[in-house]
Order: structure tokens, then sequence, then C-alpha cells
């Protein structure tokens, strides 16, 4: 299954595609600041795949918060978080704000909440590469993008 999302803009597309239901995907809601000022309720698939599709990097680079180890995927343009990144030994990986799907509506199930505040630097981002979904960030010729729905 591909679950395929965007910005209210259009400038960032975004896609996970995994073999579970969506009803059997994580959903979270992380307590730190930034997701709850964004509202985020976040999924990923260790055994699936995500990829950022985007017509333009961001020219400041993605934006960081708290320890800084992810890039945080929000439109430049009309301010939309779809998702976090982060790389380590080459690999990349990413979580998807569910809020940023076409199919929110089908995530039904209730989030957990989390509080990551207590990890150390190398046990977050060892959690990340073992819970967050494989990832790449794909460039998009200008003229093909779309706003989203």
């Amino acid at each position: 299954m591909r679950l395929e999302g965007g910005c209210h803009c259009g400038r960032l597309r975004v896609a996970l595609t995994t073999d579970r239901a969506v009803t059997e995907l994580p959903l979270r809601a992380c307590q730190c600041t930034f997701c709850r000022r964004h509202g985020a309720l976040t999924t990923s698939d260790p055994a699936g795949e995500v990829v950022l599709t985007v017509s333009e990097l961001p020219a400041q680079g993605w934006y960081r918060f708290g320890t800084g180890i992810t890039e945080l995927w929000v439109c430049p343009s009309c301010g939309v978080y779809v998702g976090g990144y982060v790389e380590s030994g080459g690999q990349g990986r990413a979580v998807v704000n569910t809020r940023a799907l076409d199919a929110r509506a089908d995530f039904t199930q209730p989030p957990a909440a989390m509080d990551y505040g207590q990890e150390t630097h190398e046990e977050r981002l060892a959690r990340r590469m073992r819970v967050w979904s494989p990832a790449r960030v794909e460039p998009r010729v200008a003229d093909r993008a779309s706003p989203a729905p």
C-alpha cells in the first residue's frame, strides 16, 4: 500500500509505502513542543519506505529542533509539517505526519503519547534508526508540481 500526501501548497509531497494496514501502523503523539504546536500524529514502518519529493530544497536548509539531529520537513511556503528525517551511516530514516496524508481520516487507532525527553543523543538516534522507515529525498521538476487537494 502507498499512502500519499503533502503540504497545502504542493511544494512537498510525501509517500509511505507499507505492507501494513493503516490501523496496524503505530500512531504516535510526541509530547515535544514542536509536535504539540503542529498537532502532529506520526507513523513509520521500519519494513516500509518513505519518499519525500520536493520541487526545491529550502535555501536555509530544513528546520532542526532540539538536538538538531533531525531535519523537519516543514514547507517554507505554507508551513505544513509533513515529516522528519534523520541520517546515520549513509542510511536515511523518516517519520511521517499522518495529518499531511490524504488518508489521514483512516488513522482511527488511538495515538500513543510519547515523551522522548530523557533519551540521550545516541539513544534517540538509535531508536529512530530502528523504528523509523527507510527514507530518501527526491527532487521534482518544478513544472510537474501540482497543488495538494
